[in-house]
């Protein structure tokens, strides 16, 4: 039997994870059940629940080229983040918004990273199936309207003047001085999307600690093939009070590190003998990978600004209960 890795379904896959990934509609979800659905080569080549399958192999560069994608679409934010953090541990403080920031990332990040080390393994290989693919999948949808609709009923509930969006976030440093950051008022010049940028990121350091290690906390569901990651961190920010465009920012600052993380961590499978054979598949996979989640982030970016996650629900639903019943059938 063959267990090999064309370039078309490199390509196809890779493109697709750069896309999935990103958008909240799980892209192991879709890893799993778009192969099974194609059948046959497709079906034994990309079986992600095989423990000595090349395709972990290929999902690792996938991950490292997806996470690089972000790195460069959010580098001004990393610059800050960074500095910010090299800043708090030399002062041993945690003062400014990028400071705060850099922190809420870290501490969010820690859940997710102890349950991935404990449990994606099982996960993997006990449901990384495509019949429990399809039903998670829906379950997304179902998550993704629950948390619109919840969060329509807050913002009603929420008297004139004081929605969640408003830009007037405060800060309070290590001298008791209070800073306002307004989004038209952050630095460079008025209206710039450097400017609206740094005003999101402002907004998101002005939040507790402890909402955000909530929302980072959401990212364990996304073990389970078919629920999203960005996905279930929008959701979990949406309820949190952030906008969309916020809620999905932080998904995406908070989804590199993890992304990259668990990339890196098997870089070894990749070099090693499940690699053999297929490094020029994977090379061709995770270039499309890379590229297709520039594409991904760009877009959605804009979109959140202005939109929600309701089609992304639908989707989700139709894709998942069409699957199941095809499935279900075949």
């Amino acid at each position: 039997m063959s267990h090999g890795l064309t370039y078309p379904e490199a390509l196809v896959i890779g493109a697709l994870q750069g896309v999935t990934e990103l958008f909240p509609v799980s892209s192991l979800g879709h890893s799993v059940i778009l192969p099974a659905l194609i059948g046959g080569r497709w079906a034994r080549d990309l079986d992600v629940s095989t423990p000595e399958s090349p395709y972990l192999a290929f999902v690792v560069g996938l991950h490292v080229a997806t996470a690089l994608a972000l790195l460069v679409f959010f580098w001004r934010d990393w610059v800050r983040i960074i500095r910010g953090f090299v800043t708090s541990v030399r002062h041993r403080r945690v003062a400014g918004p990028d400071e705060r920031l850099a922190w809420m990332i870290i501490l969010a990040t820690i859940p997710v990273g102890l349950a991935g080390l404990a449990l994606e393994h099982t996960f993997r290989t006990v449901l990384g199936r495509p019949m429990p693919a399809a039903a998670f999948l829906t379950i997304n949808g179902l998550l993704l309207f629950g948390a619109e609709q919840l969060r329509r009923r807050a913002a009603r509930a929420e008297p004139a003047g004081a929605r969640a969006g408003d830009p007037v976030p405060v800060l309070v440093g290590p001298d008791g001085d209070a800073t306002t950051y307004a989004s038209a008022a952050v630095g460079g010049p008025a209206g710039s999307q450097a400017a609206v940028d740094l005003a999101s990121d402002h907004r998101l350091a002005a939040g507790s600690i402890r909402g955000a290690v909530l929302v980072g906390s959401a990212q364990i569901l996304a073990l389970l093939p078919g629920i999203s990651r960005s996905g279930v961190t929008m959701a979990a920010g949406l309820l949190r009070g952030l906008t969309h465009e916020d809620a999905a920012r932080f998904s995406f600052l908070l989804a590199t590190p993890v992304i990259l993380a668990a990339g890196v961590l098997k870089l070894p499978d990749l070099f090693g003998d499940l690699g053999a054979g297929i490094r020029g598949q994977v090379l061709a996979g995770s270039v499309a990978a890379g590229l297709s989640a520039y594409a991904a982030v760009k877009f959605l970016t804009r979109y959140f600004e202005t939109r929600t996650l309701t089609p992304f629900s639908v989707y989700c639903l139709v894709a998942g209960l069409v699957s199941l019943g095809w499935l279900g059938l075949a």
